[in-house]
């Protein structure tokens, strides 16, 4: 390895690092013109210098792990709550990233095969397509972990963000990574032709902004005929509850009780929701054990979601779940869902017939790894108020176009504990994942979160209401807003769609590269 693409090696993992400061809670969304356009020029002086296949890997996958070693460091944070898992941190903190880089690697490989300088134009539409491709594959593959893509750093830009309800979040990034390379074509060949195409590119730009603007304020108001309330609860309680034997659960529900203030929606229909495990040694089974606390200080017309384990015995062996459950102030459980996408050594030991062997379990609990929920109906429904929730647990809410195939419900609920990635960035990445499916959904949602930001989204992605990661409270609304979507009903059949229409454009612009 020569001096000088050491050297490369060192810029790529540089401008991938100065790329992850794009993403919540930074956005500087402006850098990735910057950190792009360099992987792309780097890209093209490779191909012209006819460099090998493991050089143009190797350029993808350190552009990656500068990425993703800055933007996903609030992992290892989750192991120092475990005296028996920190030897993993170092791992933790060099092998996610190079692991999840390897698919920023295989993108550039292919790109070997398909750049010319000549065929500028081309050259970055097929650049941007393989590079939001392979980002698809890296959501779906060995569970998916669809995390840190670049389009999220347009987080903050909520009219720019409403083209997801047509596209998603996949669709959007194929566009982010077009729009961020495209200034290319300007610096390497400034014939008209090239020119006009740029120009084009600019108007549908100030056309997507133009549709932001106008769909704003398009959302149509469903009746509320019980005028229900909806309190969503934030709280910071303490971890440790997970490593004590003596945890004060009665305490914590007196807590939480304080920040509902139920007192005040007496003689209302009101929905509270609790933070996702915040009760670590109580089920769905013994919830009843509470019975008094729950009838004493919430009325009949109350109802509270909260996240809870549940234990089920199958085939002589005891099943453990993460679930979210609907109770009423009788500690009567009315609906609940178990979580599906579990968080690999958080939720789950992989291997843990072998693992378990040196010591290792999953983050979360103290008994054994959670059991994947077998049924796919996410609905929680409170006949008694007429309304249906789509539930999701935590980190489930980063999955775009899977959340359910059935439309009929009103709300999404998430629930978390952001706890164990400190006061990072973690807390804030994930939170900014609902706004884009509240987008995309075309559906409010409800988020809360215990140490991590709770808040009330609308359906085109505006903030309502927020309790930031520092603070702890209440917040609700009795406005249940909604719009029809064309994600909602298609689904990542858009992204599809998009991809056909990059395909229709490279064949219809063949002879526009050549002059």
């Amino acid at each position: 390895m020569t001096k000088s693409e050491k050297l490369n090696y060192l810029i790529l993992f540089l401008l991938g690092g100065i790329s992850s400061f794009s993403l919540p809670p930074y956005n500087f969304f402006f850098i990735n013109f910057f950190s792009y356009i360099f992987l792309f020029l780097f890209l093209i002086e490779a191909k012209n210098s006819n460099k090998s296949r493991l050089i143009f890997f190797l350029y993808g996958w350190f552009f990656g792990f500068g990425y993703f070693i800055c933007g996903l460091y609030w992992i290892s944070i989750s192991l120092t709550f475990d005296n028996n898992l920190k030897f993993l941190i170092p791992i933790s903190i060099i092998c996610i990233p190079a692991f999840i880089s390897i698919f920023f690697g295989i993108s550039t490989l292919i790109t070997k095969f398909l750049l010319n300088q000549k065929k500028i134009i081309s050259s970055v539409l097929l650049f941007s397509l393989v590079f939001s491709i392979i980002e698809y594959i890296r959501g779906i593959v060995l569970s998916g972990f669809p995390w840190n893509l670049i389009a999220y750093s347009f987080s903050n830009q909520t009219e720019f963000i409403q083209i997801n309800s047509l596209v998603g979040i996949y669709g959007f990034n194929l566009l982010c990574i077009t729009l961020f390379t495209i200034p290319v074509i300007w610096i390497i060949r400034k014939s008209k032709k090239n020119i006009y195409f740029m120009a084009i590119v600019g108007i549908l730009v100030m056309s997507n902004l133009i549709y932001g603007h106008m769909t704003l304020n398009n959302l149509s108001v469903k009746i509320n005929e019980n005028k229900t309330n909806i309190v969503s609860i934030s709280t910071k309680i303490s971890l440790e509850r997970f490593y004590s034997s003596n945890v004060d659960e009665y305490s914590i529900i007196k807590n939480l009780v304080n920040l509902s203030d139920p007192k005040k929606y007496f003689g209302e229909k009101t929905i509270f929701i609790w933070p996702e495990g915040v009760l670590p040694s109580t089920n769905i089974n013994n919830i009843n054990s509470y019975k008094e606390i729950f009838s004493k200080n919430f009325d009949k017309d109350h109802f509270i979601l909260l996240g809870l384990n549940r234990k089920e015995i199958l085939n002589g062996k005891t099943e453990y779940y993460n679930s979210i459950a609907v109770i009423d102030n009788q500690s009567n459980v009315i609906d609940y869902y178990d979580k599906r996408k579990l968080v690999p050594f958080g939720e789950f030991l992989p291997l843990e017939n072998v693992l378990s062997l040196i010591g290792l379990k999953s983050l979360t609990n103290n008994y054994q790894s959670y059991t994947k929920g077998k049924d796919k109906k996410a609905i929680l429904n409170i006949e008694d108020i007429n309304l249906k929730f789509l539930a999701t647990i935590c980190y489930e809410i980063i999955y775009s176009g899977t959340l359910n195939n059935n439309f009929d419900y009103d709300l999404i609920i998430n629930i978390s504990e952001d706890g164990w990635f400190g006061n990072s960035i973690g807390p804030y990445q994930h939170y900014a994942h609902s706004k884009f499916r509240s987008i995309e959904q075309g559906k409010a949602l409800i988020r809360s979160a215990n140490n991590g930001i709770s808040a009330i989204i609308n359906p085109n992605g505006k903030i309502k209401s927020l309790i930031d990661l520092e603070q702890t409270g209440s917040i609700y609304t009795n406005e249940i807003k909604h719009k029809v979507t064309l994600f909602a009903k298609y689904g990542n059949k858009m992204y599809f769609v998009l991809i056909f229409i990059y395909i229709f454009l490279l064949l219809s612009i063949r002879r526009l590269d050549h002059e």
